[in-house]
Formats: structure tokens, C-alpha cells, sequence
């Protein structure tokens, strides 16, 4: 019986030697990040990992107070919250929650040290509602908005294309692929979010304003579709912002 290793390796071999020939199809070509981009976004990437971690000590220390039917302010380790559960709490709940305090401080200072960094980095004259920590996440993200030849590779990369499923003349589209980079993909749909908010002029808002404004009579699923159409228009008229394509204002990003 043949390892399944080789024969993985045999249909690799095949495929690369038909795509050698020509044939384009056979294999997906990736772009690898040079090593100073790596080095770029592992900067976000680190400051993420850092919110993620104080929010878990956050999550602990609230559930702690909850649990013994205390008041559980959002900031509870900081001086403000902390001068007021000092006077309410029992010093042995004091003491559990002092275990958190100087970890939950200490990552506050290097969030707040790498925002500032990332927030130094970003493009002067943003459009309303991108904000400067956005902005770099989402250009370190891509690495290099040139390397796209049009919208389709754009819109793809991000993994924000309906999926699709044909067979003879049946067409059924799908959910989203998720294909490409989440981390893009998340902060695509943030944004989204907030130019519903800093920029219901953009064309792509302004056409499902009527399902994505606050108040509107619209499901969550509605909702869920129509924001995810304005965050795929939104990579592509970034790519052509980015690219010197158009400028901000003729693609109806007011400063």
C-alpha cells in the first residue's frame, strides 16, 4: 500500500509541473511578508494579545465581586474605581483582587505605549471615522496595497466574497468564503460599523441606510449582509485611495 505522503507528494509535483507549463490554475500563488513587515504587524498583533490578556483579568476580578454581591465596576483596578470598592469591600476580598491589580496596571501602560507608537504611524488628513489605529492595522495587514491587480483580488483577499455553489444551470450563493487574512476581515467590518455613524454620505452606506442606521426596522441577519457588502466596497475603495487611484473625496470619504 502506497504512503499517503507520497502520494501528497506525487499530486504536488504533477500540479507544480502542469502550473510550470502554463497552466495557471493549478496552483495558488500566496505573497510570503518580507521580514520587516512581520516585524510592523506583530506590533498590533502584540497589542491585541495584550488587550486580550487584561480583559480576561478584567472578566475574573468583576466575577469575583459579582460572585459575593459586590459592586463590580468596568475599571476596577484603576485609582478612581479602586478609592471607592476600598471603602465598600472586606479585607479579604481586597486582597484577592490586589493579586490583579499590579498585572492589570502594568498592561495598561504597554497598551497605552504601543497605541501611541501605531497611532504616530498613521496617514495625516484621515477621513472621519477612520482612525488612526485602524488605519495602521489595516495597511500593515495588507502589506502592500500594490501588489493587487483589481478589485476581485481585493475583495477576495479579504474573505468577505459570498461562497458559491453551482452545478449545470443551478447557481446557489453561500455565506462569505473567510478566506484570507480575519484579522483584516475584522477590522474591515469595525470600520464599517463607524462610517455608519461618521459617514452615512458614503454610497455603499447611503444605499442600506435604511438597514444599518440605529432605530431601523431591519433583522439581524439584514443587518449582518448589508454591513459586510459595505466592508468588501470599503477594502476596494481603500485599495484605490491607497494606490493613488482616486482620492478620499471623490469616493465620498468626507475629512
Amino acid at each position: 500500500m502506497d504512503d499517503p505522503d507520497d502520494l501528497d507528494a506525487g499530486v504536488l509535483c504533477q500540479r507544480l509541473s502542469r502550473y510550470v507549463e502554463g497552466n495557471k490554475k493549478e496552483l495558488a500563488v500566496i505573497r510570503i511578508p518580507t521580514e520587516e513587515e512581520e516585524q510592523l504587524r506583530h506590533i498590533h498583533r502584540q497589542r491585541e494579545a495584550l488587550v486580550r490578556a487584561r480583559t480576561k483579568l478584567q472578566a475574573q476580578g468583576r466575577c469575583l465581586l459579582v460572585t459575593h454581591g459586590q459592586p463590580a465596576p468596568a475599571r476596577w483596578w484603576r485609582s478612581q474605581g479602586w478609592k471607592v470598592l476600598g471603602s465598600l469591600l472586606p479585607a479579604w476580598l481586597i486582597e484577592r483582587l490586589e493579586v490583579f491589580r499590579p498585572v492589570l496596571a502594568t498592561l495598561d501602560t504597554q497598551i497605552a505605549a504601543l497605541t501611541l507608537a501605531l497611532e504616530k504611524a498613521a496617514s495625516p488628513d484621515l477621513p472621519g471615522g477612520v482612525g488612526k489605529l485602524t488605519q495602521v492595522v489595516i495597511s500593515r495587514e495588507v502589506c502592500d496595497w500594490a501588489r493587487f491587480k483589481n478589485r476581485r483580488q481585493v475583495s477576495s483577499y479579504t474573505g468577505l466574497c459570498p461562497g458559491e455553489y453551482t452545478s449545470g444551470c443551478k447557481r446557489m450563493p453561500g455565506a462569505v468564503t473567510k478566506h484570507g487574512n480575519p484579522r483584516l476581515r475584522a477590522a474591515l467590518v469595525e470600520l464599517a460599523w463607524r462610517l455608519v455613524r461618521f459617514q452615512p454620505d458614503y454610497r455603499p452606506i447611503k444605499k442600506r441606510l435604511h438597514v444599518l442606521a440605529k432605530g431601523a426596522r431591519a433583522t439581524g441577519a439584514a443587518r449582518k449582509k448589508a454591513i459586510v457588502a459595505v466592508a468588501r466596497q470599503l477594502a476596494v475603495d481603500l485599495w484605490r485611495w491607497q494606490t493613488g487611484q482616486c482620492t478620499a473625496e471623490k469616493l465620498g470619504l468626507q475629512p
